[in-house]
């Protein structure tokens, strides 16, 4: 397996298997291992989830980076909230609610934060 370098900067944040690190200084990390992480504006704060696809991310979010005892709880409920914002959707929206609860099911946490970033940014193309 290839190492993964990361470059963060200073006072840049990363959560890195349910642990939260902030850098005081720009660093370069390599991770030699898997590792469940996001860094820098991949993190999102609990007021910043105001919009179905952000609450959505939230949820995601504290599932995949949580803590290891808290995951598969926050799993299901990522899940169930997933479910429900699909079911009160309709046609495309319905489709990529439905997908995104596909990847939750395969316990693909990394792929479905991916996922919902781009209906994030679809939420605030059309609020636009």
């Amino acid at each position: 397996m290839t190492a993964l370098v990361l470059e963060l900067k200073r006072g840049e944040s990363m959560i890195l298997n349910g642990a939260v690190i902030r850098f005081k200084t720009r660093t370069r990390l390599e991770l030699s291992t898997p590792a469940r992480f996001l860094f820098g504006r991949q993190i999102m704060c609990a007021e910043e989830a105001t919009t179905p696809a952000r609450k959505a991310y939230y949820a995601l979010q504290n599932a995949y980076v949580g803590a290891e005892a808290e995951r598969p709880a926050a799993f299901e409920a990522a899940r169930a909230l997933v479910g429900d914002l699909r079911d009160s959707a309709e046609g495309a929206a319905r489709a990529e609610w439905e997908t995104l609860l596909s990847r939750l099911v395969e316990d693909a946490g990394f792929e479905a934060l991916k996922l919902v970033r781009g209906m994030i940014r679809a939420e605030d193309f059309a609020a636009n």
